[in-house]
Parts: structure tokens; C-alpha cells; sequence
């Protein structure tokens, strides 16, 4: 749709007539009274006579009889004082006439086109005139060749006086009908060279407006582009600002006037939205110019990114499993809409940053104490721990799109998750390293002065500047670490519940929150604290701490142990097991046995529980095998009835009393539980079946 000025028709004709038909007068002046003074009409003629007057006035009487080729130099003086009836004396004459000589009167000049114009107003006139004056003409010819009558003798006298024929003579002299009425007009042009001309005029004129209508079209679509283009700018500049960016006047363009009183005002923005702390090769590619004067190629851009190559920060993870099956999972690239302008500045922001961080993790991967790494110009392959590949790449916008659509259908969530917290993990790194740099520049250690320890510059100086790239190393180090420890954990908690003992294991990777970690890693405390419970029977406890990135220390009642190894950790957990099975044991002995009082306790040279009452003797010993199961040994001694020793080995659902009567004719039974062959019967209850049999028998 049209706008509305585009329809306004205007006249391109000064108007003449009113709307009633009436000309239009022009006004002159309007008094206090309210009443219109207009311009008093002049008659055509009395123009004329006007212009003729001033042609002799100003030019001279002259004019027209001098030589056309000095006519515009000639000069003239004024007259002398008696034709103005003034009269002087010979002296005064003299005193004046050479300062009257001196005085040089300026000729007004008549161009081509006024005398063109004149020349057309005055030959009408003079063909009238000419015909008025051959009508006279005739008519006196016609009158002095009428026949009048003889003069009488009488009336010779009267020929003498000034007086003039009677009209009544003429009148009869006259021929009847010689004398009509006729009508004197200019001459009718010729209709061809009148319609040429017409269509002359017309089509110039039409030539001319359409010209002139395409002028003022093209001059009112510029204006408005214009001005929407302005409006646009101060509001996008307004919205840029209000979203707390960096808004700086831009420098002069290239070649622009800078001398004295040349106008040095800018005429764009600049949009700044690198970091603070960055080096001065990221804060200036980090600029955005808001042009003014918009060029064809980015008239629908607000902002234009000169330094933007459009290249993001992809983390990638692969990691190994026992069998050799290789799993890769990648971050999700998250990306900000250009339609907006906020959306435009977040994503150039986050590749300055991205950039920032990739140039970091170069110059870190070099010195890495923990792993090995291998870089190249946009990407950086690191073994970060046992099985675990990390790899940090610069990619194309291009291939986003299915990079993130590939992450979304991965099964593989705790990877995915892994991931992205690595590439959250990365800015916050970055940040702190900022916070530093300006600590140092500004001769304060924020965190060292929250704690209240005194500092001094040069020791501020010496602090090492917080890395990148080690932090994200530790933390998987520190996963891999705790799946690890986590694994042994739950064999144990298998081989338990297995044999039908009651376990419970808590296991917290990491004690704090995130928001406490984070803080933690701003302040530069990157160690990560973990915990673990491992609770057997209801009764006996066993606690672990964990601290990034693969350290692993046990709290036992006797003493405090860091172990080194993993198969450190399968050995104390079994003999923590073995030794809290042995106590349980002794305690369902005491149970058993309060009306024989027996005595009942655990070796912990042999390790194993021993019950003993009068004419027997019970030894249990366990066992916890690599297959996640347990098995007990029972050594049943019987003294009354000495026989030679003898074993037999019992399922855990075989009750001892089925079996054979030759075991408990006396002397030394070995018994055998395994929990690998049934679960249908705990350890425990196969004990204490165990030693009431054993009572039985004894008895």
C-alpha cells in the first residue's frame, strides 16, 4: 500500500480563480482594521505605455536609432538644473558641473528573454493600430474623392472662414452602401504551425512535469529512507545501551577534514563488547560498527562485525570401555538469534570469548604435568585419564545445527552432561584468571585480603596466575577416579547382599554444592572433597574421603590410611568386611551359648572367630573370593569321641542335620558355605545353624 503523501496532488500552476470562478487579487497589506489591501488593476494598455516610458527614460529618447552594438554602453547624464525650473548662479554652475560629469548613470540591461516577451506584447498592438490607421486612411480618400456641389458667388466668401462642409452635403455626395461596418484583429496564425507549436508546448510541458514529478519522487523516497534510517539508528543505539553494552563514539573516517574549524563530529557508534581483562588483540576484534550511512551491502543490517569469522568452541569426550568400545559424546553449542540486536551482540561476544579460551588452552597444553596433549590450529587432543580422550575444537556455524541435533538423540546423557559442564566450566575459569590479572594491576589480592592475610606487592607479583586447562584436567581425573572407587564399592556391597548381610553404602562424589564449588574455584581453592559410608550389618562403619583429583583416604578407628591403589582399596575393603563378619559371628556365639559359657572372640593373627565351651571347639573363617561372592569355613572339634578327621561341604540351603550321622561321631568336621551356589540361606543363619548343631552334638 501506497503511503498517503504519495497520493497528495498539487498544482503546479499559481492559481488564478477562486472557486466560484472569480480572479484572484493579490494582497498587499492587511490593516490593523482587518481590512485587505490589494494591488490596484492595471489595463493592458496602461502597461504598455508604463514600459514604453521607462525603455525611453532609462535608455534614452534615442534608443532605438543608436548602433545596437554600443546601444548597451552608452552613458547618460542627467540635465541640466533649468529643467527642473531651478536657477543658479555662474559660480555655482561651475562648482557643480564637474562632480555632475563625475556622476555616472548605470544602465539597466534587458535581456534577450525580456525583450522577446516585450516584442510579443507590443506586435499585436501595432497590427491593430496599423489597421485602425489604413481604415482612416480610406475612409479620408473616400470622403476628398466625393463629388460636392458648386460654390455659389455668394458663398465664396465663406470658403475663407475656418469652417467645414455641412455632413448633410456629404451624405447626399455619398454613393448609398459605400460605407460599411469592418472589424480590425490580429492575424490568425496559420492552424499547422499553430498546432505544431501546441504540441510543441504540450508535450515540453508534459516532458517537463514528468521529470519534475520523478525529481520530487525520488527526492521524497530518499527523505523517507532516510529518516526511517535515522529513527532506526538513535532507537537501536538506545536499545544497545539499555542492554548495559559498551556504547563508544566511533574515530573520523578516512580522509576526513581534522584542521582548524573542520567539523569533527562522529556521525556513528561503536559497540563494544569484549571483556575487560582481555588482551588488546581480543578487545579490538571485539568491536561492532553501527553505521550511519547505510551501503547497499548491510542496508538491512543494524550492526556489522568486521573482525566475526563465525567459528565456535566445541568440547568433545571419548571415553573406553573395558571392552574396548569407544563412546564420543560432544557439548551443546548454543546459539543466539540475529534477528535482535541483543542476540547479535551475545553470539559475537561468545566467539571473542570462545577464542579467547582457545588461545589459553594452546599455550597450557604444552605444560601439562598429568597428560599429554597434541595441538594443532584448531583443535587440541588431550589423554586427560585412563581411557578418557578430551578434545577442544573451533567449528564452523555451518555444521552446529547438526552437531547439536546429533547430541540430542545421544543415549549417553551423563556424557552429554559431563560435556557441557566442562564448556560452563571454561568461562568461569577464564573470569577468575581476569580477576586476577586485575588484582595484580591494581596491587590487591582480593582473596588473600577476604581471608585477612597480610600481603605485600611483591609477593602479589609472585602468585601464579590461575590456569585454565589443569582444572578441567583434575575434574576428569577426579571422575574417572571416583567411577573407579565407586565400582569397588558396589562389589562389596554385592558380595554382602549376596550372603544375605544387611549393607548400606553412601557415596557423595562431590560434598558441596554447585554453587559452593563455583565459588570455590573463583577464590582459587580448586580442590574438590568427597565422601563415602560404607555401613555393614547396621554396625559396623567404615568411612572414606575423596579429594580431586585422585586421592583416596580411609578413616579407621585404629588408624587414618591413604591408599595409593586400587587393588589397595579390593584388599582393606575385604578385611574390613572379613573382620566386621568375624564380630557378628562372635556375637551370635555369645547368643547361643550364655547357659554353657562359652567363651567366644576374634583372631585377628588367623582371622577368624573362634567358640569355645567345655568338649568343643568352633573356628569360622571368611573368605571374600573375586567372583563377588563369600564363603565360610566352619572347623568343628569335638573332644568327647575322638574319630579321624573328616570334611564335608554343605550348600547354604542344605540343612545340617540331614546330614550324615558319621560326621558328628566325634573329632574334626570341616563345613563349607558358599553363597555362589544358593542365596535361598543367609551367612548368618547358616551360622547359627551351625553352632546349634554343634551344641546339639556336644551335648
Amino acid at each position: 500500500m501506497e503511503p498517503a503523501w504519495r497520493n497528495t496532488k498539487l498544482s503546479l500552476e499559481r492559481p488564478y480563480k477562486d472557486d466560484n470562478g472569480h480572479p484572484i487579487r493579490t494582497l498587499l497589506d492587511i490593516t490593523q482594521d482587518g481590512q485587505f489591501i490589494y494591488e490596484p488593476r492595471e489595463e493592458g494598455d496602461a502597461k504598455l505605455g508604463e514600459r514604453f516610458r521607462r525603455i525611453f527614460t532609462e535608455r534614452g529618447i534615442d534608443f532605438f536609432d543608436s548602433d545596437p552594438a554600443s546601444r548597451y554602453g552608452q552613458e547618460s547624464l542627467n540635465t541640466e538644473s533649468g529643467e527642473h525650473g531651478i536657477d543658479r548662479n555662474d559660480d555655482q554652475q561651475d562648482a557643480d558641473s564637474p562632480e555632475e560629469q563625475d556622476v555616472d548613470v548605470e544602465a539597466k540591461f534587458m535581456t534577450p528573454e525580456m525583450l522577446f516577451k516585450m516584442r510579443s506584447e507590443i506586435l499585436p498592438r501595432l497590427h491593430v493600430a496599423l489597421g485602425e490607421m489604413s481604415h482612416a486612411r480610406d475612409l479620408l480618400s473616400l470622403l476628398l474623392s466625393a463629388s460636392a456641389p458648386p460654390p455659389s458667388a455668394s458663398s465664396v466668401s465663406t470658403l475663407t472662414a475656418p469652417s467645414t462642409l455641412p455632413v448633410s452635403s456629404l451624405n447626399s455626395a455619398l454613393t448609398p452602401g459605400l460605407l460599411t461596418a469592418s472589424t480590425v484583429s490580429t492575424l490568425p496564425p496559420i492552424l499547422s504551425v499553430q498546432a505544431f507549436d501546441a504540441q510543441l508546448v504540450t508535450g515540453g510541458k508534459d516532458g517537463a512535469l514528468r521529470r519534475a514529478s520523478d525529481v520530487l519522487r525520488v527526492a521524497a523516497e530518499g527523505i523517507e529512507r532516510s529518516t526511517a534510517r535515522s529513527e532506526d539508528y538513535w532507537a537501536d543505539a538506545l536499545r544497545i545501551r539499555r542492554a548495559n553494552w559498551g556504547l563508544i563514539t566511533a574515530p573520523l573516517p578516512l580522509g576526513a577534514p581534522t584542521g582548524k574549524g573542520a567539523d569533527k563530529t562522529s556521525k556513528d557508534f561503536l559497540v563494544s563488547y569484549g571483556l575487560e581483562q582481555s588482551p588488546p588483540m581480543f578487545r579490538r576484534n571485539a568491536i561492532a560498527h553501527m553505521t550511519f550511512y547505510a551501503t547497499p551491502s548491510v542496508a538491512n543490517v543494524p550492526l556489522v562485525f568486521p573482525h566475526r569469522n563465525r567459528t565456535r568452541l566445541r568440547v568433545n569426550l571419548t571415553r573406553r570401555s573395558p571392552h574396548s568400545v569407544a563412546s564420543a559424546c560432544y557439548s551443546r553449542v548454543k546459539v543466539y538469534p540475529e534477528d535482535t540486536l541483543h542476540g547479535a551482540i551475545k553470539g559475537a561476544q561468545k566467539e571473542v570469548v570462545e577464542k579467547e579460551i582457545f588461545d589459553g588452552l594452546i599455550k597450557e597444553a604444552g605444560n601439562l604435568p598429568t597428560a599429554s596433549a597434541r595441538v594443532s590450529e584448531r583443535l587440541i587432543v588431550i589423554d586427560a585419564a585412563h581411557d578418557v580422550e578430551l578434545r577442544f575444537e573451533l567449528i564452523d556455524e555451518d555444521i552446529i545445527a547438526s552437531s547439536n541435533s546429533s547430541t540430542e538423540s545421544s543415549s549417553d546423557t551423563a556424557g552429554l552432561a559431563l560435556c557441557d559442564l566442562i564448556a560452563a566450566s571454561l568461562s568461569v575459569l577464564l573470569l577468575r584468571q581476569h580477576a586476577h590479572t586485575k588484582s595484580v594491576r591494581l596491587g590487591l589480592s582480593t582473596a588473600l585480603l577476604r581471608f585477612g592475610v597480610n600481603t605485600t606487592p611483591n609477593n602479589l607479583f609472585r602468585t601464579q596466575t590461575p590456569q585454565i586447562l589443569q582444572p578441567i584436567i583434575d575434574l576428569l581425573q577426579y571422575h574417572v577416579f571416583l567411577a573407579r572407587v565407586r565400582a569397588e564399592f558396589e562389589r562389596s556391597v554385592e558380595k554382602l547382599r549376596g550372603a544375605g548381610v544387611k549393607v548400606h553404602l553412601r557415596f557423595e562424589g562431590v560434598g558441596e554444592t554447585g554453587k559452593e564449588v563455583v565459588y570455590a574455584l573463583i577464590e582459587g581453592r580448586e580442590k574438590i572433597v568427597g565422601e563415602a559410608v560404607l555401613r555393614i550389618d547396621e554396625r559396623h562403619t567404615v568411612r572414606f574421603t575423596f579429594t580431586s583429583p585422585s586421592t583416596l583416604t580411609v578413616h579407621l578407628p585404629q588408624a587414618t590410611i591413604t591408599v595409593v591403589s586400587i587393588s589397595q582399596l579390593t584388599q582393606l575393603l575385604n578385611d574390613e568386611i572379613e573382620r566386621s563378619l568375624l564380630g557378628r559371628i562372635c556375637d551370635i556365639g555369645i547368643e547361643s551359648c550364655q547357659a554353657l559359657s562359652g567363651a567366644w572372640f576374634v583372631d585377628e593373627m588367623s582371622c577368624r572367630a573362634v567358640g569355645r565351651w567345655e568338649g568343643c571347639v568352633l573356628n569360622f573363617r571368611v573368605r571374600c573370593t573375586d567372583d563377588l561372592t563369600l564363603d565360610c569355613h566352619a572347623n568343628q572339634l569335638l573332644r568327647t569321641r575322638p574319630h579321624p578327621p573328616t570334611f564335608t561341604s554343605f550348600s547354604a540351603s542344605q540343612n545340617l542335620k540331614s546330614a550324615p550321622a558319621s560326621a558328628y561321631a566325634g573329632g574334626q568336621t570341616l563345613l563349607a558355605y558358599s553363597a555362589r551356589e544358593n542365596r535361598a540361606q543367609g551367612l548368618f543363619a547358616w551360622v547359627r545353624s551351625v553352632i546349634e548343631d554343634t551344641l546339639t552334638s556336644s551335648c
